[in-house]
């Protein structure tokens, strides 16, 4: 049992670490080559209950403290960032900001079906021209005579966006700049809601991920987060942080992944007479994985144990998403080179890690964004 982790929260980590290499793991290099979407990971999920685990009880969920969660999205992250994307995304980016932000009617019309995976959310704040500068966003959201809305807009790599049954979507509703924006929970079954797949992708190749279309899409008054217009950034950076947990989360797996699989490679392979294990540049490769693996896991622990905590956990999420994901990447070339050739053939997971690994330094904050967030911390001077 690790120092830090209770009997429950071991509990859950093997109970997901089973399902995982039983169900995840077989499946996951066949659907990177196909793009295939893991379907069976994603009735797994629903049977299972781990789509609604950190949704409160009171709601059908399963009510996990931070701690279990992240412990959660690592053991996914490890069997395969696809099938981790569907939850984080689904639990982090929009049940956690509904749970906070919602109203009492939204949260009991929402949040039930989403613990049971009866309905799948996915999160819309990224434009085609409006990614890292999301406060100039140019979807809108006009409210009409009747109290209703009418959205315009377009968003861009929306995980879950062709599976998903309720779209969080980011609108302007005032002036410009970031107190102009909205927030709108908006069922994908609207008219003039359409969701159309992106392929071609570099990793995530078995994610849904989805450019989404809203042409005139009209909304009621009880649509908009909150009850409230402005607070759509508010919502977002609220959702954000969560995001950069489970992301954190997510490249540790990846991280445990490659050092398990190096590991197992390099201590079977023989090259020059004995095995590859023994030769001392191939042990400097998996001691600087696993030391960095051990910093990317505490690093996310704080973030959890902070949130635990109620305390602010929005710059320790930065920290440690900058950190992790820069690692996670580092610790799948490391891999790809333990492998030799057989690294840069999908015979092995080691590219497969490295394409799922390279995304994280760009989506939910890129690293030069989380740099920004740390030094406006550091100064109190604003470099955006």
């Amino acid at each position: 049992m690790d120092l830090m982790l209770s009997p429950d929260q071991e509990a859950v980590r093997k109970a997901v670490k089973t399902w995982v290499d039983d169900v995840v793991v077989p499946r996951s290099l066949p659907n990177d080559r196909e793009e295939r979407f893991p379907q069976e990971a994603l009735d797994g999920l629903k049977q299972t209950g781990f789509i609604g685990m950190s949704i409160p009880e009171a709601y059908g969920g399963g009510g996990a403290d931070p701690m279990s969660y992240v412990l959660m999205i690592e053991e996914l992250g490890r069997g395969d960032a696809n099938v981790r994307s569907i939850v984080s995304v689904h639990l982090g980016l929009v049940a956690g900001v509904l749970q906070r932000m919602g109203t009492e009617e939204q949260k009991s019309r929402w949040l039930p079906q989403m613990a049971t995976g009866e309905v799948l959310a996915c999160f819309g704040l990224t434009e085609p021209d409006h990614g890292s500068d999301a406060g100039n966003l140019t979807g809108t959201a006009v409210k009409q005579a009747d109290g209703s809305y009418k959205i315009n807009a377009r968003k861009i790599f929306i995980t879950n966006g062709t599976i998903a049954g309720l779209a969080l979507i980011m609108a302007r509703t005032g002036g410009a700049g970031s107190r102009g924006v909205s927030a709108f929970l908006v069922p994908t079954d609207t008219p003039g809601f359409t969701a159309n797949q992106i392929h071609g992708k570099l990793g995530l190749r078995s994610c849904d991920t989805a450019e989404l279309v809203l042409e005139d899409v009209v909304v009621g008054e009880d649509a908009l987060l909150g009850g409230v217009e402005g607070t759509g950034i508010k919502a977002a950076l609220s959702a954000l942080n969560d995001g950069r947990m489970s992301i954190s989360a997510s490249c540790t797996g990846i991280m445990q992944a490659c050092l398990d699989s190096m590991v197992e490679y390099t201590t079977q392979r023989e090259q020059f007479g004995k095995k590859i294990a023994g030769h001392q540049l191939v042990q400097e490769l998996l001691a600087d994985t696993a030391v960095q693996l051990d910093a990317a896991r505490l690093m996310t622990w704080r973030v959890a144990d902070l949130k635990t905590r109620s305390e602010d956990y929005s710059l320790a999420a930065s920290k440690a998403k900058l950190f992790t994901t820069e690692a996670s990447v580092v610790a799948a070339n490391n891999c790809v080179q333990a492998y030799g050739g057989y690294g840069y053939v999908d015979e092995y997971p080691a590219g497969k890690y490295l394409r799922d690994a390279r995304v994280t330094t760009l989506y939910e904050g890129t690293s030069q964004v989380q740099k920004l967030i740390i030094g406006r911390a550091l100064t109190g001077i604003n470099a955006f």
